[in-house]
């Protein structure tokens, strides 16, 4: 990969798709407040959705802080606490590959029951169904990552994220360097997460930032009650 597009891909389009989350996040919130929503089928083929959500929100949120504090936190605050590069290796591919692992047979279900159930299909949105095509897509170029890690448990290539991850929230400008001869799965890896924080704003996974935090123990399914018939009716005389 030349210099150039490297510089393009992990120097320039990071900050291109941070601001597009930012701005398109806040101005779809301001301009249209009623489609900050998830949407629901689960009245329909609720038992596989039931599965499919737990295993892939739980999957998803172990990914999720993982790569937040493993690429994050400074180097120097994991030398402090005497954990090794090695350790936190082995560390990241063991919890993560688990992690991968639940949320790509819970995604497997959520896309199978959006592809293949016509009512489903039907009640979905285009971006509905290439968000999570998406995110299924991502979860297993990480899974992927995981064979070409395990060559290098010294912690070389992870520290080379790190140091990426960090230039980009500190205005390095050479943190595209940082990534210039890492592998290609890792680079594609790095790319669809990046378009996916691009297309954040503009689908339903704008819901993750105001879901409460019971909905993480909330039962999978709605209560609907029947209307009160009695209440309908009109009063004697009318």
């Amino acid at each position: 990969m030349s210099g150039y597009l490297n510089t393009l891909l992990f120097g320039i389009y990071p900050y291109i798709a941070l601001v597009v989350l930012i701005l398109g996040t806040i101005l779809r919130y301001e301009r249209e407040p009623y489609t900050w929503r998830s949407g629901s089928s689960q009245l329909l083929r609720r038992k596989q959705l039931y599965w499919g959500s737990i295993l892939f929100h739980v999957g998803v949120l172990v990914i999720f802080f993982g790569h937040l504090i493993g690429l994050l936190t400074p180097i120097q605050i994991f030398d402090v606490l005497g954990i090794s590069h090695t350790a936190k290796q082995v560390l990241a591919i063991v919890l993560g590959g688990v992690a991968g692992v639940m949320a790509i047979v819970g995604a497997t279900l959520l896309v199978h029951r959006r592809l293949f159930d016509a009512r489903v299909r039907a009640a979905s949105s285009s971006s509905d169904t290439l968000i999570i095509i998406l995110l299924w897509l991502q979860l297993l170029l990480g899974l992927a990552t995981i064979p070409i890690s395990l060559q290098h448990l010294d912690g070389h290539e992870m520290v080379k994220f790190m140091s990426w991850a960090q230039g980009i929230f500190t205005f390095n400008f050479a943190a595209s360097s940082y990534v210039a001869d890492a592998s290609l799965i890792f680079k594609a890896h790095l790319l669809l997460g990046l378009t996916i924080l691009l297309l954040f704003p503009f689908t339903r996974l704008v819901h993750m930032l105001s879901a409460p935090l019971q909905y993480l123990w909330r039962p999978g399914y709605q209560v609907v009650r029947e209307r009160n018939r009695r209440a309908q009716a009109p009063l004697a005389g009318e």
